[in-house]
């Protein structure tokens, strides 16, 4: 029989131990089994279950900047349209051109992945595609001088006044005014147009050279028309094209102030050595050649009232004065003319630009 003095005494012992804990070196069998009696989150878990209410909050914050920043700006233009009206409009001006020019580089670096992914080259590519890399190489050859004099410290605001004083020559079109593009396309219209009468005295000159009669006389002929104001029939001009295959007429044999001229004609710069001026000549003709296929393909019919525009003033003529039906059936001829036409032939393409554009509107004799 147990003493009520040792039974009291184990009852301490009892809870000393359970408050104490198991004795070292023991393992409880739970722990023992990998379970565990309460239920415990690691703070791994925590986390994960908290992210998307992290995220979401914090998506909420940052719609929330972005729309305070667009009022803020929208209150700022609204300002700025009031008080000084002239200086909106080169900033909205500068503001859509940068947004333009965003888009036309995230559309050649569409077109560059679809050339190297399906192994094209240039001249395998659509019109519109082809028409693009084009103009876009012009106008990276236009921003390279800007460029390269904002490179000293301290240079940028030498190169913002030039910027404003010259938007023509140092600008691209993304960043002209809607009146800036009208009258830099009249100026270039009239600079064109002042280069055709020197075309055309070194085109005389070169046929009375000629040394075969004929050819040279249907030449003189297919010259003095022009000269008095008409325009030539497609036959005239496919009549004479064994003689711009010739030597005298050939690109590379024409004289510098010649190839200056034609030069002038397509806005490339005449102040370079003769066989950079020829070999850029043709390079650019070549390329309106590869370009008048892919229209071909495409269709006249497919292009808006300001690609068929462009695509006429490409080519030597001014449209400014002329409706959309003028535009395209002289543009069709132009196609049928270059379609024609082989690439030893590009002297003539050349030269057509003026034989066919100084004159248009008139009827064709």
């Amino acid at each position: 029989m147990a003493l009520p003095g040792a039974a009291a005494r184990g009852g301490l012992w009892r809870l000393s131990a359970a408050a104490l804990g198991p004795p070292r070196g023991h393992v409880q069998p739970q722990l023992a089994l990998g379970l565990s009696s309460s239920p415990v989150r690691s703070p791994v878990c925590s986390q994960l279950c908290r992210s998307p209410v992290r995220s979401v909050s914090s998506r909420a914050l940052v719609a929330a900047v972005a729309a305070a920043a667009r009022r803020a700006n929208a209150r700022y233009e609204r300002y700025l349209e009031r008080s000084f009206p002239r200086f909106f409009l080169l900033y909205s001006t500068f503001k859509t051109g940068l947004q333009a020019l965003f888009l036309e580089l995230q559309e050649i670096r569409r077109i560059r992945a679809r050339m190297s992914q399906l192994q094209l080259s240039p001249q395998q590519l659509p019109y519109r595609d082809m028409e693009r890399l084009r103009q876009f190489r012009r106008d990276l050859l236009k921003i390279i001088p800007i460029g390269i004099i904002a490179i000293p410290p301290f240079a940028n605001f030498l190169v913002l006044l030039l910027m404003y004083f010259f938007p023509r020559q140092l600008l691209i079109r993304h960043f002209w005014t809607p009146r800036q593009q009208l009258e830099f396309l009249a100026a270039y219209e009239r600079r064109r147009r002042a280069v055709y009468p020197a075309v055309l005295r070194a085109l005389v000159r070169v046929a009375r050279a000629l040394p075969e009669p004929q050819p040279r006389h249907l030449l003189l002929q297919l010259c003095a028309q022009v000269q008095g104001g008409a325009q030539p029939q497609l036959a005239q001009l496919l009549a004479v094209r064994s003689s711009f295959s010739g030597s005298l007429l050939l690109l590379s044999n024409l004289h510098v102030d010649h190839v200056r001229a034609l030069s002038q004609v397509l806005f490339l710069s005449p102040h370079l050595p003769a066989f950079l001026l020829r070999r850029r000549l043709r390079s650019h003709v070549l390329e309106i050649r590869q370009l008048d296929r892919a229209l071909l393909l495409l269709g006249l019919g497919q292009l808006s009232e300001e690609e068929l525009r462009a695509a006429c003033f490409l080519r030597g003529l001014s449209s400014s004065h002329l409706g959309h039906a003028e535009c395209r059936a002289w543009l069709e001829r132009w196609l049928r003319l270059s379609c024609e036409l082989q690439a030893s032939e590009v002297s003539l393409l050349a030269h057509s630009m003026v034989l066919l554009a100084l004159n248009a509107g008139q009827p064709p004799e």
